[in-house]
């Protein structure tokens, strides 16, 4: 696969420094919405769907945690929908954002799938299964950006 260069990328970096939150309290907050409202999740190639029962307020508490989740993950796209009774939360990559690096990207998306799953064992627990995936995670001294890269087994 060719990667045109002309294209920008987004770094596979999870950003929190201006955040209102920490990534534990992020993290608390989806299993808190998890075990309130969540009606289910879909997979495609491209995207993953969460979905949300419409419970009070479940619809903005969801658009707000995507924009949060947008302005730490830039490499991700974010769509919010209410239909058949139910918020959609669609999660995909930007398109040509990860271009450096697909399968650590995919990576990601996998992991946001899988979160109602693992959310109990928090940002400890996804270092663990990104680690055991080949995936190194790198935090800054504050422990406010975490940078995901694939790690080089032939090196």
């Amino acid at each position: 696969m060719s990667i045109d260069p002309s294209v920008a990328t987004a770094p596979i970096v999870c950003d929190l420094t201006g955040a209102p939150d920490t990534a534990e309290q992020r993290m608390a907050e989806y299993g808190r919405l998890f075990a309130q409202s969540l009606a289910g999740r879909d997979r495609t190639e491209q995207r993953v769907r969460l979905r949300f029962r419409t419970d009070g307020g479940v619809e903005a508490w969801v658009r707000d945690l995507a924009a949060r989740e947008k302005a730490c993950c830039p490499f991700y796209d974010f769509g919010i929908s209410a239909t058949g009774g139910e918020v959609w939360w669609d999660i995909s990559l930007v398109d040509g954002g990860a271009n450096d690096d697909p399968d650590t990207a995919r990576m990601m998306l996998d992991e946001f799938y899988d979160a109602p799953d693992n959310v109990a064992g928090g940002v400890a627990g996804m270092k663990e299964r990104l680690a055991n995936s080949g995936i190194a995670v790198t935090t800054n001294e504050s422990g406010t950006v975490m940078r995901f890269d694939r790690i080089d087994v032939d090196a």
